[in-house]
């Protein structure tokens, strides 16, 4: 009986860290995946958007290029889906902006941001240009 204890409490052992989540090695905003681009309006329309949907996983970095062609003013608000990222940063103009989270992206001329960021929440997170929505300036973006 003595020697049935140890094993049983081995095996418990064994079966908590099977059960147990994995656990990320390394740095997980390293090495970000470049998405297609995100652009904003082009030749045949001031109302284009090149991507309506991104698909992404929680815990893989990303890189996305946001750029407008300056045809219009955009303002690209994603509120539930700035809320479920870790923001790592944002380059812009020749800087880089280091900040906790986004309210919204505004272009008020041809321009580009690049934004580095790691899905920590899965879900259906809808983007928009704000006031353009009626146009089709719409997407999502889908995290499993």
């Amino acid at each position: 009986m003595a020697i049935l204890k140890p094993l049983a409490a081995a095996g418990l052992a064994s079966l908590i860290a099977l059960a147990s989540p994995a656990q990320a090695q390394g740095d997980l905003t390293r090495k970000p995946i470049a998405l297609p681009d995100l652009v904003m309006g082009n030749e045949q329309s001031d109302y284009a958007l090149s991507q309506k949907e991104y698909q992404l996983e929680t815990g893989k970095a990303y890189k996305l290029a946001i750029i407008s062609s300056g045809l219009k003013e955009y303002a690209l608000q994603a509120p539930e889906f700035f809320a479920a990222i870790y923001l790592r940063k944002v380059e812009a103009g020749g800087m880089e902006i280091k900040a906790v989270s986004l309210t919204e992206l505004e272009f008020e001329d041809a321009a580009e941001a690049e934004i580095y960021f790691v899905p920590v929440k899965p879900g259906r997170f809808e983007f928009a240009m704000d006031g353009l929505e009626h146009k089709g300036m719409t997407g999502v973006f889908n995290v499993r």
